[in-house]
């Protein structure tokens, strides 16, 4: 009986191997929000505690000192102050520095089509709402062709190419190749648009210290965006003589980032790894694929063996060819090898 019964959940898990693996996907994910949501909490929620008694605090204090002062109003002045802030305007610095000219605008759009909304500058007006919506609506998904297209272009120099060449020369297993293309490209784009910049800011933003320009960089250049670190928005303006040109080496730091971390997410969703662990989670069966690439996820199995040797190679080579042009021999059948 209990043979049966294991031999049953044995077909069943066989059967639906994919949706349970589907389903244990899904349930780590929410496990996965729900640790994070905790760890912040714990983290967090003492800071924020501290911080809204200090400010109760020097509330206080500044009420004691001056006597005068009505406390309604003081408490309509800071609600104010609070308004102008969420829209980007402070009473600090406001009268130099404009959040709405051309390159700050310009800035802003970036953000924007981008998806990384720092928040930091809104639009005032129900004209601007307006407008910011429509603008949105064509332009994210242009950005998203315009991004899809650049990167394409890019993987051909930077990933596929490189992978084929050396492939060719050294015989070497594609997987191998790709995980090892994908962890020197990882380590030189942090080095580049993570590690380099961090030290730039380090020097340009006299308020920020080195883990607050990397965790700057790291949210802008996954369009996280939370907007407690923006450039330029801070009080001291010494070390910038040239905002505007400051503001748009930003930007385009931040869209040239943006394409590179593209380029490295596509790298890695192109590991052969990364396509076996993504079949475990949906029906697609090896037939189902396209033939280039049922031959690529075969000859890299074969080439994992230690009996497919260079020989080997060349063999599936000339079979690969004489099968481009229409061999009906059957030998010359790649699945056959």
């Amino acid at each position: 009986m209990s043979c049966g019964a294991n031999g049953w959940c044995a077909r069943f898990v066989e059967r639906h191997r994919a949706a349970l693996n589907f389903t244990a996907l899904v349930l780590g994910y929410v496990l996965y929000l729900i640790v994070g949501a905790g760890i912040f909490s714990a983290i967090e929620l003492p800071y924020e505690q501290e911080l809204r008694q200090e400010l109760k605090d020097a509330r206080s204090e500044f009420l004691n000192a001056s006597p005068c002062v009505d406390e309604a109003r003081l408490e309509k002045l800071l609600a104010r102050v609070l308004e102008a802030s969420n829209y980007g305007v402070t009473v600090h610095w406001n009268d130099s520095d404009q959040n709405w000219d051309f390159i700050s605008s310009l800035f802003f759009t970036s953000t924007v089509l981008t998806t990384t909304g720092y928040g930091h500058t809104v639009p005032l007006s129900d004209e601007g709402k307006a407008f910011c919506i429509f603008y949105s609506l064509f332009g994210i998904p242009v950005t998203l062709l315009f991004l899809s297209a650049v990167v394409q272009r890019i993987m051909v120099f930077v990933t596929r190419q490189p992978i084929t060449y050396f492939h060719r020369r050294w015989a070497m297993s594609k997987s191998v190749l790709a995980l090892i293309h994908a962890t020197c490209l990882g380590i030189l784009l942090t080095l580049l648009f993570l590690i380099i910049p961090s030290w730039i800011f380090v020097t340009m933003e006299k308020d920020w210290n080195f883990l607050e320009s990397v965790y700057f960089c790291f949210i802008s250049l996954t369009t996280i965006g939370l907007g407690d670190y923006v450039p330029g928005s801070t009080h001291n303006k010494q070390g910038r003589p040239h905002p505007h040109l400051y503001r748009l080496g930003i930007t385009v730091y931040l869209l040239v980032g943006l394409i590179c971390v593209l380029v490295m997410l596509e790298t890695c969703c192109e590991l052969p790894h990364m396509r076996r662990l993504r079949q475990r989670f949906y029906n697609e069966k090896v037939h189902e694929l396209d033939p280039e690439t049922t031959t690529i996820i075969d000859r890299d199995h074969l080439s994992e063996t230690p009996q497919y040797t260079a020989a080997s190679m060349k063999k599936d080579s000339i079979c690969l060819h004489l099968q481009s042009s229409k061999c009906s021999d059957p030998p010359c059948d790649v699945m056959k090898w």
